[in-house]
């Protein structure tokens, strides 16, 4: 079988994206994260640039990574110095990382027009950078910056780089297409014709301004590359990086191309959502092998015919890679969502039987009153086991208080002061934000976290309204939709009142249950 190699590039490259700023712990946990999962490098920072991936080298030499290899990423050399003389190669060297990866210029553009040196002086520069890291016992990571368009402008002269960095003893050469312009047949083209100068193992780095980043790496290991650099959920500049969740499950289950270890492979949704958890950033619900909606099903003849053979609409199976089928509430689908959930529930109902009557009759009085399951799922289980008096409430409110003021000359704030029973004991919480709805989800932490300490573990992640009946303007019924995280999952739950406040309340109440209900199955 053929292997791949995975570099993780995420607590670099994927850190330039917009919205991003991982602290020095998160970074350690990211990287023992990816450790665990498998990737065989992990691209550390470059610690010649600022004190942060300065801090977090140190910490790792303390505590060296088990499996992966660790590098840590700067550029050549300076022009006019020496390697050995350059502040930012001093800074290489002493990260002590097994592996380093300096990008050089390719594309003659760059070296005219942004470096403002010769073509010359350019090889000599990567010549130089190179030479001096492995001898340094390095192994050295050459990417080959704007290699692609580089090459379609002047091919000679970017071969010629590339030729420079494999003679002075560059143990991969990455090919780059750092502006993210180029088909899938170009990279594919120009990776065959490389195949006649360059004997050193090609990598391949792409970014996804076209939105085919996933695409184009895979057309660079058709053609030949045997590393394939990329981030996590697509984390990086712009339109982002080469999605690694994408593009190690389409390698393992599509092509037969090893990867990770296979064991790790259904551990693929949890790192996903790990590394997304500390990005704060969340895993889009459409997203390929680990998004909440990837393997769902709403349509009644999509879900019967899954019924009868998974193979109908789905092309793999989602306990691969960590994730689960599931099947989506609405009039759509009848009756079989339920038998489905209370199958997913343990527990067992007759489509004929009167349980599932009540339960869809019940469902169509919460429709109608502008209830809408279908992408709450998290309220759909609880409503289930409400309804079938299959659940206990893990605290009662006794009631809540939301105050709202506005100065003239400040801003809006709200304070939120409620009381609950947990477990037999009466708590008083009380807390304040910018908005009554995070005012009322941290007094209700508060009062709860104490007694279920994992929910520190979950945030909010989105907060949607919607006015159901517009015609009675600002006395309208209105639906709130919340989407929560962990670092496992992700979760939708839905209220609906006239009151906005006790909308929130509703949809912030099931999406805290549900939490809990969920780390009780573990």
């Amino acid at each position: 079988m053929r292997k791949v190699w995975i570099y993780d590039t995420t607590l670099r490259d994927g850190t330039q994206a917009e919205g991003i700023s991982l602290t020095v712990p998160d970074k350690v946990k990211i990287a023992r994260k990816l450790d665990d999962f498998g990737v065989h490098y992990i691209e550390g920072g470059w610690p010649g640039s600022n004190p942060k991936d300065k801090e977090f080298f140190a910490l790792m030499q303390k505590a060296p990574l088990k499996h992966a290899k660790l590098a840590a990423f700067s550029s050549t050399r300076r022009k006019g110095m020496k390697a050995g003389d350059d502040p930012n190669y001093k800074e290489l060297v002493a990260a002590q990382t097994p592996v380093v990866c300096i990008f050089g210029k390719t594309w003659d553009l760059h070296v005219i027009d942004v470096l403002k040196t010769t073509l010359d002086d350019n090889l000599e520069i990567i010549r130089d950078s190179v030479s001096f890291l492995k001898k340094k016992k390095r192994e050295v990571v050459y990417d080959a910056e704007h290699f692609f368009d580089g090459f379609k402008h002047n091919p000679d002269y970017a071969i010629k780089t590339l030729l420079t960095a494999e003679s002075a003893g560059a143990d991969t050469i990455v090919l780059c297409d750092t502006n993210g312009g180029s088909l899938p047949e170009e990279i594919a083209g120009i990776i065959s014709e490389l195949r006649a100068f360059i004997k050193a193992p090609l990598g391949i780095h792409t970014h996804n301004d076209l939105d085919l980043a996933v695409a184009n790496s895979l057309a660079a290991v058709e053609a030949g590359c045997v590393q394939v650099q990329g981030t996590f959920n697509g984390f990086g500049e712009r339109c982002g990086n080469a999605d690694l969740s994408t593009i190690i499950g389409i390698l393992s289950s599509k092509l037969d191309i090893k990867t990770i270890p296979d064991a790790k492979l259904k551990t693929l949704k949890e790192t996903a959502f790990f590394i997304s958890e500390a990005a704060n950033l969340p895993v889009a619900d459409f997203h390929p092998f680990v998004g909440h909606s990837a393997f769902a099903h709403k349509g009644g003849v999509h879900i019967d015919a899954i019924l009868k053979n998974q193979k109908a609409y789905e092309h793999a199976q989602p306990e691969l890679f960590g994730n689960h089928r599931r099947y989506i509430t609405s009039e759509l689908a009848g009756k079989m969502p339920f038998v489905l959930k209370a199958e997913q529930m343990d527990l067992k109902i007759d489509k004929k039987s009167d349980a599932a009557k009540g339960l869809l009759k019940a469902l169509q009085e919460k429709e109608l009153a502008g209830y809408q399951f279908e992408g709450a799922d998290a309220s759909f289980e609880l409503f289930m086991k409400k309804q079938l008096k299959k659940y206990a409430p893990f605290f009662t409110l006794e009631g809540f208080r939301v105050h709202t003021e506005k100065k003239a000359a400040g801003d809006a704030w709200a304070e939120a002061t409620l009381h609950i029973e947990v477990k037999g004991q009466r708590q008083f919480s009380a807390a304040d934000s910018v908005g009554p709805v995070e005012a009322l989800d941290k007094a209700l932490r508060n009062a709860l976290t104490c007694f279920y300490p994992t929910l520190k573990n979950m945030h909010l992640t989105d907060y949607k309204v919607r006015v159901l009946d517009t015609k009675d303007a600002t006395a309208a019924k209105v639906r709130v939709l919340i989407e929560s995280q962990d670092e496992h999952d992700a979760w939708t739950t839905v209220g609906v009142h006239e009151n906005i406040i006790e909308a929130s309340w509703e949809a912030l109440v099931d999406s805290i249950e549900y939490k809990l209900l969920k780390d009780l199955k573990k």
